[in-house]
């Protein structure tokens, strides 16, 4: 009993240190694809994760005025110590820094991937029943991924009212999650769950 407690204690953890990368990642990318700072949604992610980035932009700071180093490495920092934590409670032993790093790569690789699937199903969704709407979420949405769909257009423009770019960003979103993060997560020889497959 004990020990099935202290597995949905660890898979708590894990499920919510997930969901703070997610909430990291989702600032990395709403600040390099430039959208509404001061959006309710945008203003409550930055509340929420400030704390844990602080710390970083004493000495990290923006890359070319687009790309959050600091929260970068705020989500790496502290994936890199909860997989080690998380190994080493479960009885795994000392786990390799090499695959602690690839792991924590992953997970931010597969946290990227996550919002912006998500946010393309929201965009479909929003482009059918309220094309206009004006809800800051909407608004936040479209901005997001504004910047990979745009050069997706370019080389396939839309078809009269049909726009086929969604279709290839699923594809691509699709082929970097299969390729990319899960080699990534076999090279780092953890369990798929904690980079958050």
């Amino acid at each position: 009993m004990g020990s099935q407690l202290g597995s949905a204690g660890l898979l708590l953890v894990n499920t919510l240190i997930n969901i703070y990368i997610f909430l990291l990642m989702l600032r990395f990318l709403l600040q390099a694809s430039r959208a509404d700072y001061y959006n309710p949604i945008s203003q409550s992610v930055v509340r929420i994760t400030q704390p844990a980035v602080r710390p970083f932009q004493s000495f990290l700071g923006p890359v070319m005025g687009r790309f959050d180093l600091a929260t970068l490495a705020t989500a790496f920092v502290i994936k890199a110590v909860s997989i080690f934590l998380i190994l080493q409670i479960a009885g795994f032993g000392m786990a390799p820094i090499a695959g602690v790093a690839i792991g924590s790569v992953a997970a931010i690789a597969n946290a990227i991937l996550k919002i912006y699937f998500f946010a393309l199903i929201v965009m479909i969704i929003l482009s059918w029943v309220a094309p206009q709407a004006n809800h800051p979420g909407a608004m936040l949405v479209m901005q997001l991924v504004e910047p990979i769909m745009a050069p997706v257009r370019r080389v396939i423009p839309p078809l009269g009212m049909i726009d086929l770019s969604p279709i290839v960003v699923f594809i691509a979103i699709s082929l970097i999650d299969g390729i990319v993060v899960t080699s990534l997560t076999r090279a780092a020889g953890i369990a798929g769950a904690l980079v958050g497959l």
